[in-house]
């Protein structure tokens, strides 16, 4: 059960690591490029694995079109790309809480328990994903929606080990896989994107973006 709880708290250490860190410049760069490189390394280790082992290229162009969709739209109207990276945003975060919500039931103990490298990969990874969340949510749209997203994550991992696989039933079919595929291709646009454009306008202000002046 203390497996459990870790994983549902452990989300909430990137925003605390993030405000520690915020008020930092040399810092605050270094996060950036954690993230930029986090994120892809995230969404990889979801996707790929199913796409070598179960030979499926589709899954790589559900990937592909997940990221590069976004950016046609905005090239096709520059009034819809604002609200094109919210949409992304939305789909990469559902996508997050869903993956939260099998990794809980993942650590339901089965006959044998939880495997312990399991357990410790689960840990290590919720971290920046929580990290990640905040970095992306906070400075464009205030800390309680970025407390909100964050809080998602926790529940659905909650969610999941108290429902168990019975109600979820096996992920693994082709309609699910192509989802969660679709949903990191959107994550890791907006994280290119709207994460360089809020940052970098946070690093040039002396991080006085309109959301830091109301959630000080």
């Amino acid at each position: 059960m203390i497996w459990v709880v870790a994983a549902i708290l452990a989300p909430a250490l990137g925003p605390i690591l993030y405000r520690q860190l915020h008020p930092r410049p040399t810092a605050v760069r270094f996060v950036d490029g954690f993230v930029y490189l986090a994120v892809p390394a995230l969404v990889a280790w979801q996707v790929l694995p199913h796409a070598w082992a179960q030979g499926r290229p589709a899954l790589l162009l559900a990937l592909a079109a997940g990221f590069l969709l976004p950016a046609a739209v905005e090239r096709a109207s520059v009034g819809l790309a604002e609200r094109t990276d919210d949409l992304a945003l939305v789909v990469g975060l559902s996508g997050i809480a869903l993956h939260a919500g099998l990794e809980g039931t993942a650590l339901v103990p089965g006959d044998a328990g939880v495997e312990l490298p399991f357990v410790l990969a689960v840990l290590l990874h919720r971290i920046p994903v929580g990290l990640v969340i905040w970095w992306l949510i906070r400075p464009r749209f205030g800390i309680p929606a970025a407390a909100a997203a964050v809080g998602s994550v926790m529940i659905a991992t909650a969610v999941g080990f108290l429902i168990g696989t019975e109600l979820l039933g096996d992920t693994h079919y082709p309609g699910f896989e192509l989802y969660q595929a679709i949903v990191s291709g959107s994550l890791v646009h907006v994280v290119f994107h709207q994460g360089r454009h809020d940052h970098t306008h946070d690093h040039d202000h002396g991080h006085a973006h309109p959301h830091d002046a109301r959630h000080p």
